[in-house]
């Protein structure tokens, strides 16, 4: 799974802990890549306790999230194409 978000940050304080309670939910499910994109293997059964814990959280008329779904069995090639430390480096 690949999840993306951007939080609208014209609110200030409440923006801002929209995004961080955003991240943590990230981070409790799958491995941070950059700024606000998680990637990583995950149940059913966790997908639909983020995607409840995302909706707890954002604002549907500001922020985006994308979650992309990707099926059991179907190979994605990943390519860094730059020199940074690749967080999955240490993924088995």
């Amino acid at each position: 799974m690949i999840f993306i978000y951007d939080i609208d940050l014209t609110d200030g304080a409440k923006s801002q802990r929209r995004l961080n309670r955003m991240k943590k939910i990230g981070r409790k499910y799958l491995t941070h890549i950059q700024k606000s994109v998680f990637e990583g293997e995950i149940t059913a059964g966790k997908i639909a306790r983020m995607e409840k814990e995302v909706k707890d959280v954002i604002d549907k008329e500001k922020d985006s999230v994308i979650f992309y779904i990707i099926p059991d069995g179907v190979k994605i090639n990943r390519r860094v194409l730059t020199n940074v430390k690749d967080p999955l480096d240490n993924v088995l």
